[in-house]
C-alpha cells in the first residue's frame, strides 16, 4: 500500500506540472513540505501511524486530483465563488503589505464589511507572498490541510471509544466523503474550519486526561484561527469546551476539578490577551440579535432558486422556534431528489444517497453515546448540538445548508462509525453463538456415533444381552440431547 501511495503521489505530481505549467511547480513546492510537516506529526502518534499516514496521503492526493481539474477547467465560480473573493482581498492584503495604500483600503474595506472571514485573507497573501499570485498553491495548501482533518477525527474518536474500528471508519468517512473532499480541494475557508474544529475537540480531549502545555498552546491558537475565519462557530466552539470542562469529562475527583480550573483560568486570559473579548463585544454588539440572523436568513432564502421558507420571520423568538423543524430537516437532508434542479445539484445524490442510510446508524450511535461515553464526548455533543440548531435558524437556503453542513459532518461520522460497528459487533457476536451451537451439535454427534461404535463392539465380543440394553438406552438418551 505505501509503495502504490509513493508512486501515485510521483504521478500526480508529474500530471501537476505538466497540465499546469505556471502556477503547478510552486504550488507543488509549496504543498510538498506542509504535507512532510504533517507526515512527521502523525507518525509521532502512538498508535496506528501507518494507517494514519495511509489515510492522510490517501486523502491528500484525491483533493489535490479533485483541485486540479477544478483549477483546469476554471470552475471556481460553479462550485465556490468565495475563492474568487478570497484570491482578490488576498491578493490585495499583500500589495498593502508591499506599501500600496489604494489596495490596502481595499482590504479595510473587506474587513470592515464582513467582519468575519479577514483570517482567510492573512493565508491567501502569506501564499501569494512565497508562490506570487497563485490559486493552485491555496487550493493545494487547504488540500493538504483537508487530509489532515482524518487523522484528527481517527485521534479524536479513539480518545473517546477507545476502540480503533470506529476511529478507522471515522476517519475514512473524514478522507474521502465526496464533499468534504470538495469544500477542502478549493481555495475557500470551509476547509481549515473544518480542520480547526477537529484540532479543537482532540486538544480539549487530550487535556480532560491532564494538563499539557503543548495542547493549551494548540487549543488557544485553534480558537483564535476560527474567530478569524468564522466568528460565530468559534464562539459555539469555545460555549462547547468551557461547558466540558465545567461537567468533566472524567469521573469527579479534587485533582481533576483543580485541573479543569486551571485549564478555563488560563484559556480565558489567553484569549483576553489575543483581543477576543474586545472583538466579542463589537460582534455581538452588530450581529448578536434576532433582527441581524433574520437579515442574514434571508438573504439566503432569496438567493438563487434554492431558498426555502422565504416569508418565516426569525427576528422574534417565537419566529426563530418555529422554522427549527423545517431548518433542521433541510440542514440534516437536504438537498432532495425532487430539487435536484441542474448539474450542481444533481451531481450530490450519490453521496446523500450514503448520508441517508448512514442516518440510522447516526442515531444508533448516539444513543450509545449518550448512554455510555457522556461525559467523553461532552464537547462534540455540545457543539454540534449548538451549531445545529443554529443552522437551522440561520440557514434559508439548500445550497449554503449543504456547504456548511461540513462542519457538523465529521463529528456525525464519528458517531455513524460507533452504530456501525455495534452492529458489526452484534453480527459478530451472533455468527460466534451460532457457531458455538454447530459445533456442539457436532460433538453431540461424534459422541452418538462413539457410542454406536462401543455398543456394536460389546456385542461382537459376547457381552450379556441385558449390558448391551443398558448401552443402547444411554445412545439414545445421547441421541435425543
Amino acid at each position: 500500500m505505501n509503495g502504490l501511495l509513493v508512486v501515485l503521489s510521483l504521478l500526480l505530481s508529474v500530471g501537476v506540472l505538466f497540465v499546469a505549467h505556471d502556477d503547478g511547480p510552486p504550488a507543488i513546492l509549496v504543498c510538498i513540505p506542509l504535507a512532510v510537516a504533517v507526515a512527521v506529526m502523525i507518525s509521532r502518534a502512538k498508535s496506528d501511524r501507518d494507517f494514519l499516514l495511509q489515510i492522510f496521503l490517501g486523502g491528500l492526493l484525491v483533493r489535490v486530483l479533485i483541485g486540479l481539474v477544478i483549477y483546469t477547467f476554471k470552475m471556481q465560480e460553479f462550485f465556490g465563488g468565495d475563492a474568487n473573493t478570497y484570491d482578490i482581498f488576498g491578493y490585495a492584503m499583500l500589495k498593502g503589505w508591499q506599501g500600496d495604500q489604494y489596495y490596502e483600503s481595499l482590504t479595510h474595506l473587506y474587513k470592515g464589511e464582513n467582519g468575519s472571514g479577514w483570517g482567510m485573507l492573512y493565508l491567501v497573501a502569506a501564499i501569494y507572498r512565497i508562490t506570487g499570485r497563485n490559486m493552485l498553491a491555496v487550493q493545494f495548501v487547504n488540500s493538504v490541510v483537508g487530509a489532515a482533518t482524518a487523522p484528527v477525527i481517527s485521534l479524536c474518536a479513539l480518545q473517546i471509544f477507545e476502540n480503533r474500528r470506529v476511529a478507522h471508519i471515522s476517519a475514512l468517512f473524514a478522507a474521502f466523503y465526496p464533499s468534504l473532499v470538495l469544500w477542502s480541494s478549493q481555495g475557500l475557508k470551509d476547509g481549515p474550519i473544518v480542520f480547526l474544529l477537529g484540532l479543537s475537540i482532540l486538544a480539549t480531549l487530550k487535556l480532560g486526561e491532564k494538563i499539557s502545555l503543548k495542547y493549551l498552546v494548540v487549543l488557544v491558537c485553534s480558537l483564535f484561527a476560527l474567530l478569524s475565519l468564522r466568528f460565530y462557530v468559534f464562539y459555539m466552539m469555545a460555549a462547547a469546551i468551557s461547558g466540558a470542562f465545567v461537567i468533566g469529562m472524567r469521573p469527579f475527583t479534587a485533582i481533576g476539578f483543580v485541573r479543569q480550573f486551571i485549564i478555563i483560568i488560563c484559556l480565558g486570559l489567553a484569549l483576553t490577551y489575543l483581543g477576543v473579548t474586545r472583538t466579542a463585544g463589537s460582534q455581538f454588539e452588530t450581529y448578536g440579535n434576532l433582527e441581524a440572523v433574520q437579515r442574514s436568513r434571508l438573504d439566503l432564502a432569496q438567493t438563487g432558486q434554492s431558498g426555502f421558507s422565504r416569508d418565516v420571520d426569525v427576528s422574534t423568538a417565537s419566529g426563530a422556534l418555529s422554522i427549527i423543524p423545517v431548518g433542521l430537516l433541510y440542514l440534516l437532508f437536504a438537498p432532495f431528489p425532487w430539487q435536484l434542479a441542474n448539474l450542481r445539484q444533481s451531481i450530490t445524490l450519490p453521496e446523500m444517497i450514503v448520508w441517508w442510510a448512514s442516518f440510522p446508524l447516526l442515531v444508533l450511535g448516539l444513543w450509545f453515546t449518550i448512554k455510555y461515553r457522556l461525559r467523553q464526548s461532552s464537547p462534540i455533543l455540545i457543539f454540534i448540538s449548538m451549531l445545529t440548531l443554529a443552522y437551522s435558524v440561520f440557514q434559508g437556503n439548500v445550497g449554503t445548508a449543504y456547504r456548511q453542513r461540513s462542519q457538523l459532518l465529521v463529528f456525525y461520522f464519528i458517531f455513524v462509525a460507533v452504530g456501525f460497528v455495534l452492529l458489526k459487533e452484534k453480527q459478530e457476536e451472533r455468527k460466534q453463538h451460532e457457531q458455538a451451537e454447530r459445533e456442539a451439535f457436532a460433538a453431540r454427534q461424534m459422541a452418538a456415533l462413539e457410542a454406536r461404535k462401543r455398543d456394536r463392539s460389546r456385542v461382537w465380543t459376547g457381552e450379556p444381552e441385558d449390558k448391551v440394553r443398558e448401552a443402547q438406552g444411554k445412545l439414545d438418551g445421547v441421541s435425543a440431547s
